[in-house]
């Protein structure tokens, strides 16, 4: 078993970056693929980047490519989410999740382990 504890959120102006971190307690990160998914107020929650068991392949949903960068260091136990030229429509609760399997998934049923969260407003 794993706890995810995400941080890095914050309140920034469209245009600007940010890196959000998973740090994975008790089973090391490196038993997982990890993703990354956000869901704003009222909407479903949606994947935004996945990364595979050992990092060699990632995956990102079609709203974020380009501007999102999904990484891992597992000496870390730790996971990142770059995120650059943020916009509004950006604004939401972003979730790490891990999935004990080798390849990164879309999907939330795939994932057995998630983190609380963390907010991420973006103004305007």
């Amino acid at each position: 078993q794993v706890q995810l504890v995400e941080s890095g959120g914050g309140l920034v102006q469209a245009g600007g970056s940010l890196r959000l971190s998973c740090a994975a307690f008790g089973r090391t990160s490196s038993s997982y693929a990890m993703g990354w998914f956000r869901q704003a107020p009222g909407s479903e929650r949606e994947f935004v980047a996945a990364i595979s068991r050992y990092g060699g392949s990632t995956d990102y949903g079609d709203s974020v490519k380009g501007r999102f960068t999904i990484s891992r260091d597992d000496a870390k136990n730790t996971v990142y989410l770059r995120i650059n030229s943020l916009k509004p429509e950006d604004t939401a609760v972003y979730y790490c999740a891990a999935r004990a399997a080798l390849t990164p998934s879309s999907s939330t049923a795939a994932y057995n382990y998630w983190g609380q969260g963390t907010q991420v407003t973006v103004s305007s």
